[in-house]
């Protein structure tokens, strides 16, 4: 079966670094694409990062652009986030989503992704 686990997640002081991992396993098919999405709590979800796997394009919230990268490897099945000049506001639940067929939904739309992983806690410190 179809699983997503992230990893990487932890404390980090203002200005500081992390790279979140997300390996999917359980399907030998080519997907469609992959992202990260954020929870704070009382917050909504939003989309942070996203990318095709076929041509790799890329997009970030805005918040987020010049700070993070997306990136993936196709042999391991593996996308990362490296998070750099990590600010409070980045404090948040980090979830990994895969989608695995094509959609019309762009990369910022959780319908675009049907699997979830079950989040890793990012918190930044003063």
């Amino acid at each position: 079966r179809v699983q997503v686990v992230e990893s990487g997640g932890g404390s980090v002081q203002s200005g500081g670094s992390l790279r979140l991992t997300c390996a999917a396993s359980g399907y030998t098919y080519s997907d469609y694409c992959m992202g990260w999405f954020r929870q704070a709590p009382g917050k909504e979800r939003e989309a942070v990062a996203g990318i095709y796997t076929a041509g790799s394009r890329t997009a970030y919230a805005d918040s987020v652009k010049g700070r993070f990268t997306i990136s993936r490897d196709h042999a391991k099945n593996t996308l990362y986030l490296q998070m750099n000049g990590l600010k409070l506001e980045d404090t948040a639940m980090y979830y990994c989503a895969l989608g695995t067929h094509y959609s019309d939904y762009e990369l910022s739309d959780p319908r675009a992704y049907n699997y979830w992983g079950q989040g890793t806690q990012v918190t930044v410190s003063s």
